[in-house]
């Protein structure tokens, strides 16, 4: 069977992708064509495409075709700024701290304003702003966000997503912050995943697959400070992890503020460990796991 190879993203293409398929006002052909180019670019066949999306072979290699041809614009008519939408604010965020906060080089400015980004993504540019200004985003200033928790993570920290844990109240992503400003403050990590999220994981497992990624970063990054931010109530309630924690001071448990949705917090940080060099990270999504065999220990993503 002829092997179709992986469908290249043109730069800053990837955030507005994934922002156009979480928009609840897109069109729903112009949402699905977004879909098939993210998935080319994943490295699916068109027939797995095809298949996913409950579409026709043709229609899929016919919008690969124009993407790689003309661009985002040749999928149709992007939303606009107009009525005020139902917008993710989750998207908005990613879209604007993907790539170490830089727009795309095509767009010549070195760092984004709400206008331009707005322009980008179709939405109403105080829309943007609002977003902004909830989350605490300076655009000119990137490196000042801190990701809101209690207790508070570190300045930059959301850059450097070293690991990953899915489990129903045990979801976590755990950080790396380094001490010194420096290289390694821009450096990226592949974060490890272990997902026990699936239909035949039992949450019977959990702390000890939980124990099993925290002891394997930990030793993966024996120096800095490592944070875990929390999406359940699982591990609080370990006391096999509360152990842990007391064997291994520099390590420290987060949780996202009454104002916030853990949910959001998590979402965030995956997608921009999943953004990293404007390529597609399926995996970071779904990793069917199980309890036994090569797949109890971390994967990276």
């Amino acid at each position: 069977m002829h092997s179709v190879p992986a469908l290249r993203l043109r730069e800053g293409d990837l955030a507005r992708l994934e922002a156009l398929t979480r928009m609840s006002t897109a069109p729903a052909g112009l949402v699905r064509r977004a879909r098939i180019v993210l998935l080319a670019a994943a490295g699916l066949s068109n027939t797995e495409i095809a298949t996913l999306l409950r579409v026709s072979r043709p229609t899929v290699i016919k919008w690969r075709s124009r993407y790689a041809d003309s661009g985002i614009t040749a999928l149709g008519d992007l939303p606009r700024p107009g009525r005020p939408p139902t917008v993710d604010e989750v998207a908005v965020l990613v879209a604007t701290l993907a790539d170490g906060a830089r727009p795309p080089a095509r767009l010549r400015a070195p760092y984004w304003s709400s206008r331009m980004l707005a322009e980008e993504l179709g939405i109403a540019h105080s829309t943007v702003s609002r977003v902004w200004r909830k989350w605490g985003v300076r655009p000119h200033r990137p490196e000042t966000f801190q990701l809101p928790s209690v207790p508070p993570l570190p300045p930059g920290a959301h850059r450097r997503v070293i690991g990953v844990f899915r489990a129903s109240s045990w979801n976590a992503v755990v950080l790396r912050a380094d001490d010194h400003a420096g290289h390694r403050a821009e450096e990226r990590f592949r974060p490890l995943l272990v997902d026990r999220a699936g239909p035949g994981a039992h949450s019977a497992s959990a702390p000890g697959d939980f124990l099993t990624l925290l002891d394997t970063v930990a030793q993966a990054h024996p120096y800095p400070r490592l944070h875990v931010l929390l999406d359940g109530p699982g591990a609080v309630r370990s006391r096999r992890v509360r152990e842990w924690l007391a064997r291994n001071p520099r390590v420290s448990l987060h949780h996202a503020p009454a104002t916030r949705s853990r949910a959001d917090l998590a979402e965030v940080l995956l997608r921009l460990a999943g953004s990293s060099g404007h390529r597609p990270t399926p995996s970071i999504h779904r990793h069917p796991g199980t309890t036994h065999g090569p797949d109890v220990g971390p994967r990276p993503l």
